[in-house]
């Protein structure tokens, strides 16, 4: 198949503005790429607040999960797709693509009547979605050298920051209105994106400047995409519905099969595609890509199983609400932004930045493992304190794995690393969340069970059952954890072991997740520090362009030392 391709013989590239881009072009151009990245960022916070309004007015809320399982399912396969024909046809095209299909779903979501023409049209965000951050962060690598590219990376954590607090707010102040402008108040949530993404287009569109790039004969990677959807696909399923369907159901277990069938396809069409194949088989064969890919990996699977049970903690153990549960994890936000900003300032000024994913990856581990002694009467700022350095592990890792992967590869594949390198943290991601979960919520039931046995001696606890046997009663006929808001309206005394069990249970989720993160420590300490590029990602691309030129061309052309 004929289509165009560039970083090859036979490409022409129309440069950018030459010259290096000054601060206020830098700024104005970063602030472009944020104004895609939070929409994307937001839209996955957003919705979990709602979405018990939205299943309700729409009469299907037992089809909320496909609604999240949507989304996740068509971002994350896209994501490599996106990296692919970034590196093709260039960033701007796709970042601008990228946002108008978010756009387009975010509008229709909002014109949704039934629950699964909602998770069709949020399937449709997630192909956006998809492009919005791993498409940013080539441009970024492109536009800056790797020493300058870390001053500006606090910016895109503040970003994820302020997303992670502001989602649950909005989700919650306009799924908690009746009718704004005589229109359901959840409908907003999507349509909110719609002037922000038209904004995001016409910035985008004046700002940034990048080279297009034209060539002929390069083969597409069809069969490599249709392999990883089947690969990614069921095991994102599994991971997202194994709770419920039950993991030896043969539901599961199909979906693990067909998994593994498409991944050992995908490897066999990536081996024949060579180049042009979606993910390089060659890049695994770069040290830092490799243990970058797979550290990012586990710490997906840390970062995002620690950042699905803490919420739960606050709001079940210490009865906060879902608005203010996300205030109450400002500490871990903060601390993720004020790391990544010190990692990025001593990163440009210094060069080295191997040392950042070891002592993350560390206070990550020593987070999780001090988290797990949360109680049901740990004081709140002890919590805090545990979420603060957490936040401060992610903080100096997410930015630093990155920059190492865009670091260790040629410019024609910047935007493969970046789009691999978050592909496989939110493959993580979605795992660890899928297993934290399904351990917590195994075990809680006999952690809870166990906890009542004890109180049950305790003269208060028995008064208070005297006192109210119809409360202790729907305690204890309770079995299914789907929903605790009941506990709200029972007397504190018999739903402290309640507390007290669930709160025991979440402590082995910390510990695994603990364990799973030695993993990337261990493989932190491997990862060789290599000298940062100078010069950004297009300027080498133009400096490798013009060898090839002069190889191809042999020196019978060369003028003084230089091509004529």
């Amino acid at each position: 198949m004929t289509m165009r391709t560039a970083g090859r013989a036979g490409t022409r590239t129309t440069p950018a503005p030459t010259g290096p881009l000054t601060h206020r072009q830098i700024l104005a151009i970063i602030t472009a790429l944020l104004l895609g990245m939070f929409l994307a960022a937001l839209d996955q916070t957003v919705v979990s607040t709602s979405i018990r309004r939205i299943g309700d007015d729409l009469h299907g809320l037992s089809a909320q999960a496909w609604v999240t399982t949507a989304f996740l399912i068509t971002s994350t396969i896209t994501t490599p797709l996106y990296g692919k024909l970034s590196d093709i046809f260039g960033r701007k095209q796709l970042f601008m693509i990228a946002i108008s299909i978010f756009v387009s779903g975010s509008a229709l979501c909002g014109l949704a009547t039934d629950m699964y023409m909602l998770a069709g049209f949020r399937a449709l965000q997630g192909l956006g979605a998809g492009g919005l951050v791993s498409v940013a962060m080539a441009i970024t690598a492109d536009i800056l050298s790797p020493q300058e590219r870390p001053r500006y990376m606090g910016y895109f954590m503040a970003t994820f920051a302020t997303s992670s607090v502001l989602g649950p707010l909005v989700g919650g102040f306009f799924s908690g209105q009746d009718a704004i402008l005589g229109i359901a108040g959840w409908r907003w949530i999507f349509w909110i994106n719609v002037p922000i993404g038209i904004v995001a287009l016409i910035v985008v569109n004046r700002v940034l400047r990048m080279p297009t790039r034209r060539a002929q004969q390069v083969r597409i990677d069809s069969w490599g995409t249709v392999a990883i959807v089947t690969a990614v696909v069921p095991l994102l399923l599994v991971a997202e519905r194994g709770r419920e369907w039950g993991w030896t159901s043969a539901w599961s277990l199909g979906c693990f099969v067909l998994g593994a069938v498409g991944l050992v396809a995908f490897l066999l069409a990536e081996r024949r595609m060579g180049d042009d194949a979606l993910i390089p088989l060659r890049l695994f064969r770069n040290r830092t890509f490799s243990l970058g890919s797979a550290i990012s990996m586990v710490l997906g699977i840390g970062m995002f199983g620690g950042l699905a049970a803490i919420p739960l903690y606050l709001q079940i153990v210490k009865g906060a609400s879902p608005t203010r549960a996300g205030l109450l994890m400002l500490p871990l936000m903060l601390g993720m932004m004020g790391a990544s900003l010190a990692a990025g300032r001593w990163t440009s000024r210094t060069g080295h930045y191997r040392k950042f994913p070891i002592v993350g990856s560390f206070l990550l581990v020593a987070a999780l493992v001090l988290l797990s002694f949360l109680g049901a009467d740990t004081p709140l700022w002890k919590a805090d304190v545990y979420m603060l350095m957490f936040g401060v592990g992610l903080g100096l890792n997410m930015q630093t794995i990155q920059l190492a992967m865009q670091n260790a590869v040629s410019p024609r594949d910047i935007g493969v690393a970046t789009a691999s390198g978050t592909f496989f943290r939110q493959m993580g991601g979605t795992l660890g969340t899928a297993v934290f979960l399904s351990i917590l919520f195994g075990g809680a039931p006999a952690k809870i069970s166990d906890a009542y046995q004890t109180a049950a001696g305790d003269p208060g606890f028995a008064a208070a059952a005297a006192a109210h046997p119809d409360q202790l009663r729907q305690i204890t006929s309770s079995t299914s954890l789907n929903d605790t808001a009941f506990l709200q309206s029972i007397e504190k005394t018999l739903t402290h072991p309640f507390m007290v069990g669930f709160s025991d249970a979440m402590g082995l989720v910390f510990i695994v997740g603990a364990a799973v993160v030695v993993i990337g420590l261990v493989l932190a300490f491997f990862v060789r520090e290599i000298p940062l590029r100078t010069v950004s990602g297009i300027e080498a691309a133009r400096a490798d362009a013009a060898a090839l030129t002069d190889a191809v061309r042999g020196p019978e052309h060369r003028v003084g030392g230089r091509a004529s």
